[in-house]
């Protein structure tokens, strides 16, 4: 199945497309490692921090990049102005969501999410590559402000009169735990809905009615404005894409927790 500008299967990925691999580097092996060790056939690995991210600091610790890096990053893995693009991690699109946003953001609309990434190719009995693809520079040029985005000052307001998604786990939003960040907590007036819920365990999406289940209506419908972040504005974006697939478009705030935190006069709430 092919949702365009969202999904694709493992076995309808189209012909002739540009394979982009990036994978988080939070916990495990490096991402490069693991591309190393086995990736799509034809795929280049794009790195989150060195590409997908700017510098960390008062902007959080996943800012997004500058225009002029994420377009040299898109040129250097081969990215031309006219190329169908599909984007994969290692399941659950919680990195790769963030490269198909920030294509979207700068205008490329042609840009896909392998549904259950590496893990359902690899079920599905895909073959695996270890060599290293060498993609001739593309020409491909790109704007940002294709797709909504709230500051902190935004992410409040939502969160008063919209619905402000904390795609966290749950201990981390009520504030029992915090293994990233040095202040623990949520927003306040966010609603938890944790990303880990909206995949199967080969991290696909599934259905449209299975994610509006997963999501528990939270959203559905809702003629307010929708917002969501997470620790560093990365993860959110794997919860907008699957706003998307149920009709809700949803504003990312990039900054997320970790820059919220760096002004000690916003409000910091806890439990549930």
């Amino acid at each position: 199945m092919i949702r365009p500008g969202l999904l694709v299967d493992v076995d309808t990925v189209p012909d002739d497309v540009v394979l982009l691999d990036t994978r988080l580097t939070t916990a495990g092996s490096p991402g490069r490692e693991r591309y190393d060790a086995g990736h799509l056939p034809g795929a280049v690995y794009v790195d989150l921090d060195a590409d997908l991210a700017g510098p960390p600091g008062p902007g959080g610790r996943h800012p997004l990049p500058s225009t002029e890096h994420f377009v040299e990053a898109m040129q250097r893995a081969g990215v031309n102005r006219g190329s169908s693009v599909v984007v994969y991690d290692d399941g659950p699109a919680t990195a790769a969501a963030r490269l198909w946003w920030l294509l979207l953001d700068h205008g490329h609309d042609d840009v896909m999410v392998l549904d259950g990434g590496l893990a359902a190719w690899a079920a599905n009995g895909q073959p695996l590559s270890t060599d290293p693809a060498t993609p001739e520079p593309g020409d491909w040029t790109g704007a940002p402000g294709s797709l909504p985005t709230v500051d902190a000052d935004g992410a409040a307001a939502v969160a008063r009169a919209g619905v402000l998604v904390d795609v966290r786990a749950a201990v981390r939003f009520r504030g029992e735990q915090e293994p990233l960040d040095p202040v623990a907590g949520h927003i306040p007036g966010a609603v938890n809905a944790p990303l880990s819920e909206l995949t199967d365990e080969l991290g696909r999406f599934g259905s449209p009615n299975a994610i509006s289940r997963r999501l528990a209506g939270l959203v559905a419908g809702a003629s307010a404005p929708v917002a969501a972040y997470c620790g560093s504005g990365v993860t959110a974006c794997q919860t907008i894409l699957a706003l998307r697939l149920v009709g809700v478009d949803a504003a990312l705030y990039p900054g997320s927790w970790s820059e919220w935190i760096t002004d000690p006069r916003r409000p910091v709430a806890t439990g549930a």
